[in-house]
């Protein structure tokens, strides 16, 4: 993954929490260029059982409700869905192939995870607690 990406990736999501019942910050993913990303290779990739479970969303889809500026919004929501769209915008002009992957249930690991134009692996990883 080249630096610009992974610099990128870090200051839109520095400081970002993807609320759920409990509010995890991102990290930034890069896996060396294995071929096409299916969800039994990403379970290999991130060291989960091969049955885990895994739901592939899309972006748009995963980011929907982050992203969402609401008339009830006070400066700072607004604010943090400005940056929810930034950071949207950056994964969409960097990284082909999105795919949004949940791994698990209740305890769920999420990775953003598109294709570089070297053909890397790369996104972002947060966690969800969803009961």
């Amino acid at each position: 993954m080249t630096d610009s990406i992974a610099t990128q990736l870090q200051q839109a999501s520095k400081g970002l929490l993807f609320l759920s019942e409990s509010d995890a910050p991102f990290e930034i993913i890069h896996w060396p260029a294995q071929g096409e990303l299916t969800p039994a290779k990403l379970l290999q990739l991130t060291g989960h059982p091969p049955d885990a479970s895994v739901e592939v969303v899309t972006v748009d889809k995963f980011f929907a409700t982050p992203t969402a500026e609401e008339d009830w919004h006070d400066q700072e929501e607004r604010e943090t869905a400005k940056r929810f769209q930034n950071l949207v915008s950056i994964l969409k002009q960097n990284l082909s192939q999105l795919q949004v992957y949940r791994v698990g249930s209740i305890e769920i690991d999420v990775y953003i995870v598109g294709m570089t134009p070297a053909g890397d692996w790369a996104g972002l990883s947060t966690k969800l607690v969803e009961t």
